[in-house]
């Protein structure tokens, strides 16, 4: 990574959640964040708020990241207003849950948790490849899920998008260590984010070894480390952080 420049993280999904702690993580290491969403501009604006307070800066990108033509516009635009820099680091955040049994689940459920987490996965990071390819440094972070690990009833869409996301991670990264960038996931467990309220916390802690759920800034340690320089040698990983919950 070249020194003396700004150093820039697309963070996708950053309003809010494990997001909003990845951006923190990652303005805390001297990044320029940038926080993309799709309508929380309020809770994006607070995340930008705690980026300047950990003492980096960043902005807000609105895209849905389901949509190829509209994120290609966003980043084509970034890189046109900044064309002697690059975006050395993706964390590929953004995702929903539409839990329902298969039987009874609506075609949208399928094609919007799938798209946000497949579809984005593609529309984000296969335009941000090449320019990371060119500088021979890169790092890319996707957040699967214990879901896309070992499946969970009631949650046949979401682990099918987790699962396929961690098999692109494998594949990506055979495609690209040689050229300095690694590729990786991180599966969370139960996180205590807007994404669980509503579940039975005090029921789902007794099947989980370390009896709690996590919180995002310890997903966000971990993503931290994995965008380091330090984690060089580590690519085609899916590690979790779930109390030992799945193993």
């Amino acid at each position: 990574m070249e020194k003396g420049k700004i150093k820039y993280a697309l963070v996708t999904g950053g309003s809010r959640g494990i997001g909003r702690a990845v951006s923190v993580r990652l303005a805390q290491m001297g990044f320029y964040v940038l926080v993309n969403c799709v309508s929380r501009m309020v809770e994006a604006e607070e995340t930008l708020r705690l980026i300047r307070e950990a003492g980096s800066d960043g902005e807000i990108l609105p895209f849905d990241v389901s949509d190829r033509a509209q994120t290609a516009k966003v980043l084509e635009a970034w890189k046109d207003a900044h064309p002697d820099d690059y975006i050395q680091v993706l964390v590929n955040n953004a995702g929903i849950r539409r839990d329902n049994i298969l039987a009874l689940m609506p075609a949208e459920d399928w094609d919007k948790v799938l798209g946000i987490a497949l579809d984005g996965f593609y529309n984000v990071t296969q335009p941000l490849l090449q320019p990371m390819m060119f500088h021979k440094w890169g790092r890319i972070v996707s957040l699967a899920s214990v879901s896309g690990l070992k499946g969970m009833p009631g949650q046949v869409n979401y682990s099918a998008a987790k699962g396929g996301l961690i098999a692109a991670t494998k594949a990506l990264a055979q495609e690209v260590a040689r050229k300095g960038i690694t590729v990786n996931a991180v599966a969370p467990g139960f996180i205590r984010t807007d994404m669980t309220e509503g579940l039975d916390e005090a029921e789902l802690v007794k099947a989980i070894p370390a009896h709690r759920f996590g919180t995002p800034e310890e997903v966000a340690a971990l993503v931290g480390f994995l965008v380091s320089s330090e984690a060089g040698y580590i690519t085609g990983e899916v590690i979790s952080v779930n109390g030992g919950l799945y193993t």
